[in-house]
């Protein structure tokens, strides 16, 4: 096999690990979240290969059509940076007593769910939940089955007392999930968070962080994140400092002017903007409008997914680039010497990408080695947005998520989001909820009907695991 470069390859299969910052009981109603990151090793384009093809697969079932899909203070948690910039994940404490687990931050989603500490396949070396060892678990004794394509979780429901950031709902409806597909889930991170609006969530419950929001209990109806970049550092560790996720207030430090907010372009279920327009090292994109420019914010999607023939015509625009073949069908690649520009706007004003963050992977070494472009050719449902925009942009941006009035906002980073950290890594953490509330009734379905989730951030673990699995194999 060829072995990969070492500078995107390791980096971009590092595993985050997430961090819980403490909660501070004294200042405002909200805390911050700490991300964390981790390094992969050297991978060969083989490798990368099958990385690339799951991610689509799993991608497309999360966005595929799907009967299942239905309308459904201030605190901050640090994030850990996970297989270099493939995912990143933060803490969150469940029970009484209180018992602190790491799980994927994900907007592109809506629900909740953890590895149970009985857990009979794909879960037995993470960290699980053991719902006897907390007084106020409530077992809701329905079934739970969360698809992902070619892998799936299956589990029960129940609620119990869920911590986050200084914040805390006594009764949070969860998924307890003790059947998973083998690679779903690598440890540290037991599970996934979902910070999608309820009318997507497949257990009709209200999500964690919505419950929080529309109880008050925030100092303003907004959540934030700042995500770090490690893709293009061949000497990081194995986790690394993932940035910061903020509920309840905007953390000025970390970006710099005015926050521009776009109005949400449909009734909220995903976190959906418009793209506007687009260019490629300059040259200018055509892009369709109405429903067709539907966008995703997803955090949860390490890449950018979007319509086959608009994505032909972007890798048109960059000299020498190639479609390729088997596992990377529907990606691209192009000669590593060229720096690749791509701008995007969603109404508003242009927001750049980073050529470090285009480039996913250098293939192969030598005078004419081929980077492998980090957008990728994505047919979704025809009830599902047309374009993916995950961490390749989210990167780029101090990006807001605003409850009231429904709406996502974009400012640029300060140098201080942009410095790389080389403190501690994060660890997580338990402190008293400064704010807590009681979670409203949720809808009820038939006895034994399963819920269906095609969650983007779970479908990333999936991937990452995969290719982590292929890599020992090679």
């Amino acid at each position: 096999m060829l072995s990969l470069s070492p500078f995107p390859l390791s980096l971009l299969l590092s595993f985050l690990s997430h961090v819980l910052a403490t909660p501070n009981p004294i200042g405002p109603a909200g805390q911050t979240i700490n991300l964390l990151r981790r390094s992969p090793g050297d991978r060969s384009a083989e490798a990368w290969g099958v990385w690339a093809k799951n991610n689509r697969d799993r991608l497309t079932s999360k966005y595929g059509d799907s009967d299942t899909l239905r309308r459904r203070g201030s605190g901050t948690n640090l994030l850990t940076n996970q297989n270099a910039d493939s995912s990143f994940f933060g803490s969150i404490a469940i029970g009484t007593p209180p018992i602190a687990f790491n799980v994927i931050l994900d907007t592109g989603s809506a629900d909740f769910w953890l590895a149970d500490s009985q857990c009979k396949s794909g879960c037995l070396t993470v960290p699980g939940f053991n719902p006897s060892a907390s007084s106020t678990y409530v077992n809701h004794s329905e079934p739970f089955k969360i698809i992902y394509g070619s892998g799936q979780a299956r589990g029960v429901l129940g609620q119990d007392k869920v911590q986050m950031a200084g914040f805390s709902v006594d009764n949070q409806v969860f998924a307890l999930c003790n059947e998973v597909s083998t690679g779903l889930l690598v440890e540290p991170v037991s599970g996934l968070l979902g910070l999608g609006w309820a009318d997507i969530s497949a257990s009709r419950s209200m999500p964690f962080w919505q419950t929080l929001v529309s109880n008050g209990v925030w100092d303003e109806p907004v959540m934030s994140f700042q995500l770090t970049r490690f893709v293009d550092d061949p000497s990081a560790e194995v986790l690394e400092p993932g940035g910061t996720f903020t509920m309840g207030f905007l953390n000025q430090s970390l970006y710099t002017g005015d926050i521009e907010y776009l109005s949400l372009a449909a009734r909220p279920s995903y976190w959906l903007l418009p793209l506007t327009s687009m260019t490629v090292l300059g040259a200018s994109i055509p892009l369709p409008g109405g429903t067709a420019s539907l966008s995703a914010i997803d955090t949860g999607t390490t890449l950018v997914g979007g319509p086959p023939t608009i994505i032909t015509q972007i890798f048109s625009q960059i000299p020498g680039a190639q479609p390729g073949t088997g596992n990377l069908d529907g990606y691209y690649t192009y000669p590593c010497s060229l720096s690749v520009n791509v701008s995007l706007s969603f109404g508003g004003r242009t927001w750049t990408i980073d050529p470090k963050d285009f480039r996913l992977a250098q293939l192969n070494n030598g005078p004419n080695s081929r980077c492998l472009g980090a957008f990728f050719q994505l047919e979704t449902g025809s009830s599902a947005p047309s374009w993916i925009i995950g961490d390749t942009f989210l990167k780029n941006v101090y990006s807001v998520f605003r409850y009231n009035p429904p709406s996502i906002g974009f400012a640029d980073l300060s140098p201080l989001a942009q410095a790389v950290h080389d403190g501690p890594i994060p660890t997580p953490t338990i402190g008293s909820a400064a704010q807590g509330v009681t979670a409203t009734g949720r809808p009820r379905r038939p006895n034994g009907a399963e819920r269906l989730v095609l969650s983007g951030g779970a479908l990333r673990l999936l991937v990452v695991a995969l290719v982590l699995l292929g890599a020992s194999l090679a």
